[in-house]
């Protein structure tokens, strides 16, 4: 039975799958099989399951549940729904679909069941902040004020409430008061950062020069590292005439983060001569502002939900907010909901820097449903637009490399590297897969000059270090070298079970076949559903005699299902034993 359910989850992909909850609902209750869950059920579901006509309700509450936990946020409001009409009172169900039309971005119908919310839930803050931003979109400040007035000592719910009654002010045409209202924050460190860059985009708005310019100072000094900061700082400085400080905040930004399609084309503005806007020009940009800026740093530090929420509540206030919906892409990708990050994607405008960005982020989600063609054509498409960006040729030939199309990758990566001027560190990566690429394509005296390549580049990188050791050992080449690069990868990445696998078949190939062993057997305890080196594993107890063994790690490497050339083998050397069949090199 258990394994049955798993079976029917694992099937729940679309809208239909999850009737099969409904036709489960009952017996699972029945029996026992929802343990610790049956607490979340709805009040009459016991009575439900007890009958023999009522499934509907328990049906399309586990439903809803389950699409709600795998993130198919759509399918969930539509089954929590579907439940609402047999228990319209049921408080669970109704906060749930609350918070999943807001992830879903459908404020009109949140809004109905935030108002239904707080009739028997008056602090229930999710549902606050949905009435006080419905109020703030249609500029009723005083009425979104209201909704917040609640105090709470929870950090989130009081940044959110202080910054949005503060922008509220500045709505009304009440700077002062806004900046008033943003000390509430003083007190609290970890929430400095939004104080002082809020302050100063109030002070901006609102024509408070000299306040501005000394919040944008604290604010860049606080989080100087943070784009939207360096975005603002910057704009504010090339507008008030200082365009060689703001020239300097982007240079240093660029130094770590050198291919930014936005500090790029601020770089290009103020070459070009051009004067920016704002970064925020009124009220309810600003409170977008927020609900982005809350949801970048939730989106690094705590689950996926939240974030998404306040991402829709930031494109609520702000349709055009660009960088909102690239964010909204990655979190629907990220959840692998890739039919939702493609639809986010393409409503990037092609006037946009982060267009570019947009639609190689496209292509990989569409990659990722397995439309290759379709994404290739994404891919060429970029390429043509930006013929002089190797970012989308080297997405292209990573693309082409994972479906084993190693001679087109290869001129892929050539094309990029040969739009490079000076080869820095950070680009040893290239050559490494291109040396891959040519590796595997069978000509190895451009993959072996490609690898020392990466090495001289970034000389310490395991990976380097063990793919051109390990291929050296395959071909009896620079023995003593070889070793040592293995051993070294070995050293700085201990817990890899590739790169301790290549030892242990290193000193298989060598005749070592007892160092062979014990260094193959903490190989697949670090990675024992590898079929590789399992079957490496199998072929070094066979060399020291240990027959069984190396049979059962074979039929193990066989189970694992490796690729169709691994496979044949295998299943040779289980027939005939090692003695009679080929030692199977290692396929990366």
């Amino acid at each position: 039975m258990i394994q049955l359910m798993a079976d029917i989850f694992k099937s729940m992909t679309n809208f239909r799958a999850y009737k099969h909850l409904k036709v489960l609902a009952i017996p699972m209750i029945a029996v026992g099989f929802l343990g610790g869950q049956a607490a979340f059920l709805p009040s009459t579901t016991a009575s439900a399951a007890l009958g023999n006509d009522e499934t509907s309700l328990s049906g399309d509450f586990l439903a809803g549940r389950y699409a709600s936990r795998v993130r198919d946020n759509e399918n969930a409001v539509e089954y929590f729904s579907r439940a609402l009409k047999e228990d319209p009172e049921n408080r669970l169900i109704l906060e749930r679909t609350m918070l999943l039309l807001i992830a879903a971005g459908d404020f009109n119908k949140a809004l109905r069941f935030a108002n239904r919310v707080v009739e028997y839930k008056k602090n229930h803050r999710a549902a606050r902040l949905v009435l006080a931003l419905t109020h703030f979109r249609a500029g009723r400040y005083s009425s979104a004020r209201k909704q917040l007035k609640r105090d709470s000592n929870v950090p989130l719910a009081k940044l959110t409430s202080i910054v949005i009654t503060a922008w509220s002010y500045l709505g009304e045409g009440k700077p002062q008061k806004a900046l008033e209202e943003l000390k509430r924050l003083k007190s609290t460190n970890s929430l400095k950062t939004f104080r002082s860059f809020h302050s100063a985009l109030i002070a901006d708005v609102g024509g408070l020069k000299k306040r501005a310019r000394r919040a944008y100072k604290q604010a860049y000094k606080d989080n100087g590292r943070s784009l939207r900061v360096i975005q603002a700082y910057g704009r504010y400085l090339e507008r008030n005439g200082k365009r060689k400080e703001a020239l300097e905040i982007y240079k240093k930004f660029l130094k770590t983060n050198p291919t930014h399609a936005l500090v790029l084309t601020a770089v290009k503005r103020i070459q070009d001569g051009k004067k920016p806007n704002r970064l925020v020009t009124n009220a309810k940009s600003g409170v977008a502002e927020l609900m982005f800026g809350i949801a970048s740093v939730l989106s690094d530090e705590a689950g996926i939900d939240i974030p998404l929420r306040f991402t829709q509540q930031a494109l609520y206030l702000h349709p055009k907010f660009v960088l909102a919906q690239v964010l909204k892409g990655d979190i629907y990708g990220e959840t692998k909901r890739y039919e939702k990050a493609i639809e986010a994607y393409k409503l990037v405008p092609a006037s946009s820097p982060l267009k570019r960005n947009s639609d190689i982020q496209l292509a990989n989600n569409l990659n990722k449903l397995e439309k290759v063609d379709e994404a290739r054509h994404q891919l060429e498409e970029v390429i043509k637009r930006f013929p002089n960006d190797y970012e989308p040729i080297v997405v292209m030939a990573d693309l082409l490399r994972s479906h084993s199309k190693f001679k087109e990758a290869a001129v892929y990566y050539t094309k990029a590297i040969d739009l490079i001027k000076n080869y820095e560190k950070r680009h040893w990566l290239l050559f490494y897969h291109r040396g891959i690429s040519y590796e595997r394509s069978k000509q190895w005296p451009p993959a072996e000059k490609d690898f020392k390549q990466a090495l001289k580049l970034n000389p310490n990188q395991p990976s380097i270090l063990n793919y051109l050791g390990y291929s050296w050992v395959e071909k009896r080449l620079n023995l003593k070298e070889a070793m040592a690069m293995i051993r070294k990868a070995v050293e700085l990445r201990s817990g890899d079970g590739y790169i301790v696998d290549s030892l242990g078949w290193a000193h298989f190939q060598l005749g070592a076949f007892d160092e062979a062993v014990k260094v193959l057997e903490r190989s697949v305890s670090l990675r024992p559903d590898d079929p590789v080196i399992n079957d490496h594993l199998g072929d070094a107890y066979w060399r020291v005699g240990r027959k069984l063994e190396a049979k059962f790690q074979w039929s193990h490497a066989r189970d694992l299902k490796p690729e169709s050339d691994v496979l044949k083998k295998v299943l040779e050397k289980l027939k005939r034993g090692l003695d009679t069949s080929s030692t199977n090199a290692k396929t990366d």
